[in-house]
C-alpha cells in the first residue's frame, strides 16, 4: 500500500523563520511544532521537509551548508522519537547571481517538483498526503501535486494573491492545529477525497 505522508515547509512552519540561515545553532522549532510532528509520526505518517533555499542561487551560502541544516533537524527530531523520511530543497532562483543555480526550475515552489520527486522515491500516494505551509506558494505546490493542503496563517503571507489553485483546504494558526485537523479527518471511516476547489475553511 502506498505510504501516507506529511510534507512540511521548513521556515516559518516547522522552525522559526531566520532568513537564509544555515547555522544549526540558530535553528529553533516553532511553538508546539515538536509535539505536532510527533503526533503525526506516531499516527504512521512519514514526515518530509520541502523547502526553497534560494540563498544558494543568490550566493549567500554554498549548497553544501544545507547538509548541516538537514543533519541538525534529523538529530533533533530523532531525539524526540521522530524519524525524518526525507529532506528536499530547491537551491534555484531565476534571478540568482550564481550561474549554475540561476534558472527557472521545476522544483522551486509553487511548482510541485520536490513533492513529485518525493512521491516517486518513497511510494507516496499524493492524494492521501498533506502539505502544510505558511504561504500560498506552499498551498499551490501542494494542490498542483494533488495533496490536501493546510495554510498556517501566522502572518508570513504578505501578498495574498488568491486564485483557485492557491486556496488551501484548511487554514489554522499553528502546526499543532494542523496536526489535529489531519488526525480528525483521516480517522474517519472512509478517507474523503479532496474536492478540486473547496470553500476556504477557518
Amino acid at each position: 500500500m502506498p505510504e501516507r505522508a506529511i510534507f512540511l515547509d521548513k521556515d516559518g512552519t516547522l522552525i522559526e523563520n531566520v532568513p537564509y540561515n544555515v547555522d544549526p545553532s540558530k535553528i529553533q522549532f516553532c511553538e508546539g511544532a515538536i509535539e505536532a510532528v510527533r503526533s503525526l509520526f506516531n499516527a504512521s505518517y512519514r514526515i518530509f521537509i520541502i523547502t526553497n533555499q534560494s540563498g544558494v542561487a543568490h550566493g549567500y551560502f554554498p549548497e553544501q551548508k544545507l547538509a548541516g541544516v538537514e543533519m541538525a533537524l534529523r538529530d533533533r527530531l530523532a531525539a524526540v522519537g521522530v524519524t525524518l523520511a526525507g529532506f528536499y530543497y530547491c537551491p534555484h532562483h531565476a534571478a540568482g547571481t550564481v550561474a549554475a543555480y540561476a534558472l527557472d526550475c521545476e522544483c522551486r515552489k509553487p511548482k510541485p517538483g520536490m513533492l513529485l520527486q518525493a512521491a516517486q522515491e518513497h511510494a507516496i500516494d499524493l492524494t492521501r498526503a498533506w502539505f502544510i505551509g505558511d504561504i500560498l506558494n506552499d498551498v499551490e505546490a501542494g494542490r498542483s501535486a494533488g495533496c490536501r493542503t493546510i495554510l498556517i496563517d501566522n502572518g508570513n503571507e504578505t501578498e495574498w494573491h488568491l486564485c483557485r489553485s492557491r486556496l488551501p483546504h484548511h487554514v489554522v494558526l499553528n502546526l499543532m492545529d494542523a496536526a489535529n485537523v489531519i488526525l480528525a479527518i483521516d480517522r474517519q471511516p472512509s478517507l474523503p477525497a479532496a474536492p478540486p476547489y473547496p470553500a476556504l475553511s477557518v
